[in-house]
């Protein structure tokens, strides 16, 4: 009789493998899943950044009299007070053009500047580039080919 409660205490080795066999199986349905929706956060996160630089340039287009040149004008002093080389209008990350796992390129003149943003790692932090001017009007371009004025406004 002690035998007997003694092997119904545990689980036995088959039921363990099972166990692990089955959680093996979840998680290789739900990794690509999760890697999915985590590459469609990053670039959304990548989107509010674009629309953060444009609110930014119109600040420091009302402040200087013209566009940003680069996102390093819109960044943080290194030292003293915030001024046209940098504004402190947007947080040292962006201002070094990574954020999201996404890189940003400002260009820009008195006129107007052009925002460029491709994912670090393609497949992995984004599938889309983006592009966009002063017009504030968001482009993309599905593939690792840089969105240009050309590309399909973003809906």
């Amino acid at each position: 009789m002690m035998n007997l409660q003694r092997r119904r205490r545990g689980f036995s080795l088959i039921e363990l493998l099972i166990v692990i066999a089955i959680i093996l199986i979840i998680i290789t349905i739900a990794l690509p899943r999760l890697s999915r929706a985590r590459m469609f956060s990053q670039e959304t996160a990548a989107i509010g950044a674009m629309r953060t630089i444009h609110t930014m340039q119109v600040q420091y287009y009302s402040q200087y009299g013209r566009y940003a040149a680069s996102l390093t004008e819109m960044g943080p002093p290194t030292s003293g007070a915030p001024g046209p080389a940098a504004a402190d209008l947007i947080d040292g990350t962006l201002a070094a053009g990574t954020k999201s796992g996404h890189k940003f390129t400002l260009t820009g003149n008195a006129s107007g500047y052009v925002i460029n943003v491709v994912p670090e790692s393609y497949g992995n932090s984004g599938s889309r580039t983006f592009y966009s001017d002063q017009t504030m009007t968001i482009r993309q371009n599905y593939g690792q080919e840089p969105a240009t004025i050309n590309s399909p406004e973003m809906k």
